[in-house]
């Protein structure tokens, strides 16, 4: 029993910094994938997860992280780098950092997904983590820099409590919207046209990564530590934040409808 309470427990006290886009972003990207998957493609996933649901596993690699079949995955969920790199250099970076990252983690379970000589379970553990690294790797400070932690160590206050500047955009700026991941869901998903979808899809996870590292690099000047982060910060990003959770939901249809469809 104590070595069952004691990751709920740990669980319940780390900081929502561990969490990109908190568990109503994930379900949001989630949802929006579930709108334009193929009929193919759906009945693939609903055949691999059986009564649950992409919305619901969405969250699963985070929680599993405290347990021990988890425990090595933490590096899945973000790749680190250092600042001031052009695109050409970011891609070198990517494709030869040394150790797991969220970038290599997708390529490895993209392929678990789509093969089939591998077990249902095997392949149903490797369709949660594809849901949740394509929801993470558009977060732009999973991206962020490798020496502040990708924005954990730039410590800030909003609303008057004290927080940092990756968990400003794992979940603070959500939850100031104060929308159901369901209400999130259908807002941004609206008028998406068939043009914009093949254009977000188009664009290789390596590309996805790179869009969210500028961004990190746009929003670190903006607050340096000890920053008190004002009222006008949310209108000014939440155009940001609303594109980057549509893309990852339109591209995680189209990783499926490759995949499984």
């Amino acid at each position: 029993m104590r070595k069952l309470l004691l990751p709920l427990l740990f669980l319940f006290l780390s900081p929502l910094s561990l969490w990109a886009w908190g568990a109503d972003g994930h379900r949001a990207i989630a949802k929006i994938a579930e709108h334009h998957l193929s009929r193919r493609a759906r009945q693939q996933v609903q055949q691999l997860l059986g009564t649950e649901s992409m919305t619901m596993v969405s969250t699963w690699p985070d929680e599993i992280r405290y347990y021990p079949e988890g425990k090595d995955t933490g590096p899945w969920h973000y790749v680190n780098t250092p600042s001031g790199l052009d695109h050409a250099q970011y891609l070198t970076e990517l494709r030869t950092q040394v150790g797991p990252n969220a970038y290599t983690a997708l390529q490895t379970q993209m392929a678990l997904v789509a093969d089939k000589s591998k077990t249902p379970a095997q392949r149903r553990d490797a369709l949660k983590y594809v849901i949740h690294i394509v929801g993470d790797i558009h977060q732009p400070m999973h991206t962020g820099h490798a020496d502040d932690k990708g924005g954990n160590d730039i410590k800030l206050k909003f609303r008057g409590r004290d927080t940092n500047l990756h968990s400003l955009w794992d979940s603070g700026l959500l939850d100031y919207q104060g929308l159901t991941y369901t209400e999130m869901a259908q807002q941004y998903n609206c008028g998406i046209s068939r043009s914009a979808v093949r254009r977000m899809q188009a664009a290789p996870p390596a590309e996805w990564l790179w869009e969210s590292y500028q961004a990190s690099e746009q929003l670190y000047p903006l607050t340096p530590n000890g920053t008190e982060v004002k009222y006008d910060y949310y209108p000014a990003h939440s155009v940001l934040m609303r594109q980057r959770i549509q893309e990852a939901g339109v591209r995680l249809a189209g990783v499926l409808n490759g995949l499984l469809g």
